[in-house]
């Protein structure tokens, strides 16, 4: 059931790992220029344990989400958690991820896979979408992906004709500045996230509703 803390809304815990639905705005852990707020030092106010749990500078951090993307993540509690859930991560083979945004456009066809590299090191990625609704010059496209690497869902969907609304890196400012509603952020979200649980290895999903810069784009 979920419950909220200050400043962080727990979806799911048990002894081994906790599931939060990240706010857009909110960083994972400290980086430069974002020392304070951090969703690991909440967690770790929390579960002190957890502090051990990893790397000292990112305990319990498995995956993550940009700064201004919202939604589900998972966070181990122990070590033995953490090692379980990192080689699923990086082997992507059992983690499933289902984003929601909103883009400039329409992607064509409505549905589809995008099979590009991304990144400098070109690594490949794998992003299957499907439009969900459409107004006003914009869509609200589903996302999953195979493979999980940096900004691969907003580098694909500008691959595609269909920048994601308020993305500064990939996107149209120009677009963004015509909008009725105006972005105060990338409109990305986490909407959903299965994975094996790390001790009893039996599949987990859990969801984190839109917000409502998603929902009323």
């Amino acid at each position: 059931m979920s419950r909220k803390q200050p400043g962080i809304d727990i979806i799911y815990e048990d002894k081994d790992i906790v599931v939060v639905d990240k706010p857009a705005g909110a960083i994972v852990h400290p980086a430069p220029g974002h020392e304070e707020g951090a969703l690991t030092a909440m967690l770790v106010r929390l579960y002190p344990q957890m502090a051990h749990v990893g790397s000292a500078e990112r305990p319990g951090v498995v995956h993550r989400l940009d700064i201004e993307t919202s939604g589900v993540m998972v966070f181990a509690k122990t070590q033995k958690a953490y090692l379980d859930l990192r080689r699923q991560f990086e082997s992507h083979e059992a983690v499933k991820k289902t984003y929601l945004a909103v883009v400039h456009g329409s992607p064509k066809p409505k549905n589809g896979t995008i099979d590009e590299p991304v990144g400098r090191e070109h690594l490949s990625a794998v992003t299957h979408w499907e439009t969900l609704g459409k107004h006003d010059g914009i869509s609200l496209v589903e996302f999953k992906i195979d493979t999980g690497r940096m900004h691969q869902i907003r580098i694909h969907a500008a691959s595609l004709g269909c920048p994601i609304v308020g993305d500064k890196t990939y996107g149209s400012a120009e677009k963004d500045r015509h909008m009725k509603r105006r972005p105060a952020r990338q409109l990305l979200h986490a909407v959903e996230l299965s994975f094996l649980h790390p001790v009893t290895h039996k599949r987990v999903t859990f969801a984190a509703p839109p917000p409502e810069d998603i929902v009323y784009a």
